[in-house]
Formats: C-alpha cells, structure tokens, sequence
C-alpha cells in the first residue's frame, strides 16, 4: 500500500486528490504544514506527497514553489479537483441555528457571496483545513454552527449536508503536483515543469520564452518567484507541454545556453481534470 503524505486531515481536498491520481488503496499521512510533507518524503516516510500548487481563484502558492526546490523533490505528475463547497451540520441542525461558520480561510472567501446572502450575521472561524473544520464541528457536537467542506468530510465526520455547490464561482479548481524523491523516466512524458534564471539586461526573459516557441513547446505557466534575501531577483518557474520529444530535448539545451541557471522540477504525463 503506497504511503501519501498530504497537508490537512482525512477529507480535505488533498486527501481527495491523493485518492483520485493513485486510484488504488493507499495510507494517507496526515501533515500539519507543507514543511513537515517534504520532510516526510525526504526522510523516506512517505512514498510520494500530494501538494497544492495554484487554484483557479487564489492563485500560486508561492512557498511550494520555494519548498520543492529547497528539499530537492521531483515532480512525478499533476490532477486538477474540481472545488465544491458544501455548507455541512450535525444531524438536527437547522439554517436559522446557525451562528457561527468554521472553514479554511481561502473555502470562506470562495463562499463569500452565499455567506452574506444567507447568514451575513454568522461569526467567521478560519481553521488549518476545511476537514478539520468538520472535525471540530462534529467532535464538540455543536448545535448553532457549521463547516464549508467536501462531501467526503460529512461522510468521514457524520455530518449531514444542509446546502450544496455553494461556492462563488462553479469554475473553480486546484491543481495538486504529485511529488516523489526520484524522477520518472523522460520517455512516454508530455508536460514538465522547470524553473530557471537569467541575466539582468533587455531581452534576457525573451531570448529563454522565444526558445521554447521556435521549437513548438507550448509555455501554460510563467511564474516569477522572488528570491529570498535578493532584491529584485527572481526565479522563473514555468510548465511546458510539447507533442515531440525530440522538441522538447532540444529546446533545453538551447535554453541552458540563454539561462544563468536551469534546474528541471519533474517530466510527467498532463494531468485531467476530476470533478468531486
């Protein structure tokens, strides 16, 4: 049974990607921070790790960027989970004895226009996850609150669901990369993600962006993360996608003669959007 470090408790969205990608049995290691899943990989705890790395909303999640590359760990693949809330109650609980709301700050700001229509009075708790917000509720069998999770967390906690899809917008996901301590092989791979940095003169970026297109590899992500304790430089983190290998080989070794540096994060396969 292959052992899964994730950020969160068991019915968060991490766990739900974890079960999705692997589509078999697998062990989820529970993990309070990011910092504490990478130690597990890297202290060979864990098999492989599910981190979040962007939501259509919210954005980049520019510390995993900073943590993937300090621990040195490869990027064996991507899934995208569809985000649904779900407005979640012990058994018996009713609109009007809803006083207080528990979720994950990001799941309340998703939730913010339902919020407002329906209990602009409620009291806001912002928790670690959406499942430990369930947790709470269900463990201290609060009667005048709730949590907004997934449906996994009322199934995993016995709570009932009182209000469904109530997020903002209906178009939301979360990309999760799928992370190990070894690469796969670059052979049958379509999509990579790899970070790199130039020099400071006109048309440094450009030179490394118009490589990847002179040799048809399509850029789906440019993401400029700040350098710590460097002002004013960055690191370039981008994904790439190609239909030829043989393009794609090419193409970083012309970059290696345009960038000041190029580490190459992970070579996988794309990944498909899953819906909850």
């Amino acid at each position: 049974m292959k052992r899964i470090a994730i950020q969160g408790i068991a019915g968060s969205f991490h766990e739900d990607a974890a079960r999705k990608y692997f589509e078999d049995e697998v062990e989820v290691v529970e993990c309070k921070t990011f910092t504490t899943v990478c130690e597990k990989i890297d202290n060979d705890e864990v098999d492989f790790a599910v981190m979040a790395i962007e939501n259509s909303i919210a954005g980049s999640l520019l510390n995993n960027y900073q943590l993937i590359r300090d621990y040195h760990l490869r990027i064996i693949g991507e899934i995208y989970i569809h985000i649904s809330m779900n407005l979640l109650v012990n058994e018996g609980v009713q609109s009007s004895d809803i006083e207080h709301i528990h979720s994950h700050p990001i799941a309340l700001q998703q939730c913010m226009e339902y919020i407002e229509q329906f209990y602009p009075n409620a009291q806001l708790h912002e928790k670690l996850d959406t499942a430990a917000s369930s947790k709470l509720v269900a463990k201290e069998k609060l009667r005048n609150a709730a949590s907004i999770a997934n449906l996994r967390s009322a199934e995993l906690y016995g709570l009932s669901v009182l209000d469904t899809g109530i997020e903002t917008n209906k178009k939301n996901y979360t990309r999760f990369l799928i992370l190990s301590k070894h690469g796969n092989p670059t052979t049958g791979t379509n999509k990579a993600s790899v970070c790199f940095e130039v020099g400071h003169f006109y048309g440094a970026l450009a030179r490394v962006l118009n490589t990847f297109a002179e040799n048809e590899i399509n850029l789906t992500k440019i993401q400029s993360v700040p350098k710590i304790g460097k002002p004013n430089e960055y690191t370039f983190h981008v994904d790439i996608e190609w239909e030829k290998g043989e393009n794609y080989d090419r193409a970083i070794h012309q970059v290696l003669k345009s960038a000041s540096s190029l580490s190459i994060l992970g070579e996988y396969t794309k990944g498909n959007l899953h819906n909850q």
